[in-house]
């Protein structure tokens, strides 16, 4: 919430620093844009991982906390506000996430060949 942490532990990698080299960069500027830090679980960034899957939008974990942050301070959003969240981090970057936390019964690994690909997709 506005601090560097000591020793995170999350299953949000790319965003697991304890103190970033950029993070005077980063209060200044959310006191430009009026914009605040807050911490999120790995439930709420796995909340939010799933509705953004439901949307179609495939990112890694770490990207899925901005909306996790949003989803938690929600009531404290004017109406009427603009608000963004940034999602950079494709889901191909953390393809074991998404393979553990797949709702679907129709998840399969198979060999990386267009024939394969080609049957499980009905060809």
């Amino acid at each position: 919430n506005g601090q560097p942490v000591e020793n995170p532990d999350t299953i949000a990698t790319a965003i697991r620093i304890g103190n970033p080299a950029s993070w005077d960069r980063a209060l200044a500027a959310a006191d430009e844009s009026k914009g605040s830090f807050t911490a999120v679980t790995d439930e709420e960034i796995l909340h939010a991982y799933r509705l953004l899957g439901s949307e179609g939008i495939f990112c890694e974990p770490a990207s899925a906390a901005s909306v996790a942050g949003l989803l938690k301070v929600k009531d404290r959003v004017p109406a009427g506000a603009t608000v963004v969240c940034v999602l950079t981090g494709n889901g191909l970057k953390d393809p074991d996430t998404a393979i553990a936390h797949s709702k679907s019964q129709f998840t399969q690994g198979i060999e990386a060949n267009v024939e394969d690909v080609a049957k499980v997709m009905g060809f």
